[in-house]
């Protein structure tokens, strides 16, 4: 079966079939994990079943053993003898669908992080430098040692709460371990306090980093997968009056890049925002705090305009998301590689357009606009509150206004909130006061429902699951560019562009609470100056 497999003369599920006619066995296709009974995973060794290639499946409608290979019949006896299920049936499956069902039942069934920590004695805790190796998929991980254990939980747990990032946090008699999860920060472990340091150099040898300096920052990366998904960890650590402090932002490398229409932009502003990232030249930028989804919605840009006609460069750091068919710089201020520096030299290898991570100071704002001035499309991102907030950002930086007014075409605002979760939302009738604070008056509210989430398992009891973006897009015509030549205040440019119509985030916010999309409270939370 192997050999035909690797000739590619047929497909594995035609192998199959063909097998289940000669041994009488049914070809399953998929395997469902929905209410799956995962009580295996405490008698049989994970590495046990990848290596034959065999999963109990058992649900409430029916019971069964799957197995790739039906001539492993020593392998197959030994599982029924574990088990003590001689009767329950064979069925033919695929190397994949038995993979990706063996990931779940363990991932689901392994000890939560707070029993490891009760198991957890002091005596033990100092193991941790005897076990280093890394195994290739961190499900199969089976050491016994509790501080791998609960690192390795951490990580399972945090991806499968969908978390952004982890806070290893030292007090004075206490440790606290948060996941920030929709933008949000929850603690979720409170671990003995005097596990602390050998947590932190736990995760320093994985980041491969220095465990013997606790006085100074340090930044180290480290890579693991988790069932199909690869995950890519940054991590950081600063040292406080009560030991290091450790920050790990998880990115998904797997995770498939979202188009324009993803992103929850309204159709009136993504066709827009669609024709002026088709524009031959000039700069676009996408302003927000922190974790807004600014690189997000560049991407989603890029991805749309992608074709191989144009030549297509970033630098940025760091490099979030891998595109085919871009050329893509991390920034490496350790060899002097600065966006300016990297900037100076993309723009003599004949680019289309370029997208610059952050302009973070003079020298890059001069060689973006110089570039946009030159016959480039140049998209980039500014931490300002709002739209008309990037202009005077600009010119703060010395920039003179007549060449923000020339080079800048348009800038996009945006902010992510959270979405109401759809298993336990309810309507409610809100008071007037909540409705105005986000600028809904009784008239446009017009007995439309208003709905928030009482919170379930599904959304982890927060009400919300997943976010979505509001947006302020404002394109620079030639009322809002003499305008700029004449003062650089951001809300004399902010009200000239609302005269042209323009959406703020705030209204935007306010139709998506109308649409039953998100509240009135996460509105009023990411919009509040």
């Amino acid at each position: 079966m192997k050999l035909i497999g690797q000739q590619k003369a047929v497909s594995e599920s035609d192998v199959l079939k063909a097998l289940g006619v000669q041994f009488d066995l049914p070809f399953q296709p998929t395997l469902s994990t929905e209410d799956m009974n995962t009580d295996f995973t405490e008698k049989v060794n994970i590495q046990f079943l990848k290596k034959y290639k065999m999963v109990p499946h058992a649900t409430p409608t029916s019971a069964c053993i799957a197995v790739n290979d039906p001539l492993q019949f020593q392998a197959l006896d030994d599982l029924r003898l574990i088990l003590g299920c001689n009767g329950m049936r064979i069925v033919l499956a695929t190397h994949s669908a038995i993979v990706s069902t063996i990931n779940f039942a363990y991932n689901m069934s392994q000890d939560s992080a707070e029993q490891v920590i009760q198991d957890m004695h002091e005596d033990e805790s100092s193991a941790i430098l005897s076990e280093i190796e890394e195994t290739g998929d961190l499900l199969d991980d089976t050491s016994d040692a509790p501080i791998i254990k609960l690192v390795n939980l951490m990580f399972s747990q945090a991806v499968k709460s969908r978390a952004s990032d982890i806070h290893i946090e030292p007090y004075q008699n206490k440790l606290k371990i948060r996941y920030r999860i929709d933008g949000i920060l929850y603690d979720m472990h409170t671990p003995p306090r005097h596990i602390h340091s050998t947590l932190v150099s736990r995760i320093k040898i994985m980041a491969k980093m220095n465990i013997a300096e606790k006085r100074l920052p340090q930044d180290g990366r480290i890579e693991i997968k988790i069932a199909d998904k690869n995950i890519d960890i940054r991590v950081s650590t600063i040292p406080t009056t009560f030991g290091e402090r450790v920050v790990m932002r998880l990115l998904d490398k797997s995770s498939v890049l979202l188009k324009l229409s993803d992103l929850g932009m309204p159709p009136d502003r993504l066709k827009a925002f669609d024709r002026m990232i088709h524009s031959a030249h000039g700069i676009i930028l996408v302003t927000g705090p922190t974790g807004s989804g600014k690189t997000t919605t560049l991407y989603a840009a890029l991805s749309t305009i992608n074709n191989p006609e144009i030549n297509i460069i970033t630098i940025e750091d760091p490099v979030e998301y891998q595109m085919d068919g871009v050329a893509q710089i991390q920034v490496n201020p350790k060899i002097d590689l600065t966006f300016a520096r990297g900037l100076r030299s993309i723009v003599r290898q004949d680019p289309d357009v370029i997208l610059i991570g952050e302009i973070r100071d003079l020298e890059t704002a001069e060689i973006a606009i110089q570039s946009a001035l030159t016959g480039h499309l140049v998209f980039s991102t500014l931490h300002t509150n709002d739209a008309a907030s990037a202009v005077t950002r600009l010119i703060d930086m010395g920039i003179e206004p007549f060449l923000v007014s020339s080079s800048v075409i348009a800038i996009l605002a945006q902010r992510l909130v959270r979405v109401v979760c759809d298993q336990c939302k309810t309507a409610y009738t809100p008071d007037e006061e909540s409705l105005r604070s986000i600028g809904i008056s009784p008239e446009r509210l017009g007995g439309k429902k208003i709905y928030r989430g009482k919170g379930c398992p599904a959304c982890l009891h927060t009400g919300y699951k997943g976010r979505t973006g509001i947006f302020e897009f404002m394109v620079l015509d030639e009322a809002i560019k003499n305008l700029i030549l004449k003062t650089s205040d951001s809300n004399s440019i902010k009200r000239e562009a609302v005269n042209q119509k323009m959406i703020t985030l705030r209204e935007d916010g306010a139709q998506k609470v109308l649409d039953g999309i998100t509240t009135i409270e996460e509105v009023f939370r990411v919009t509040q100056q």
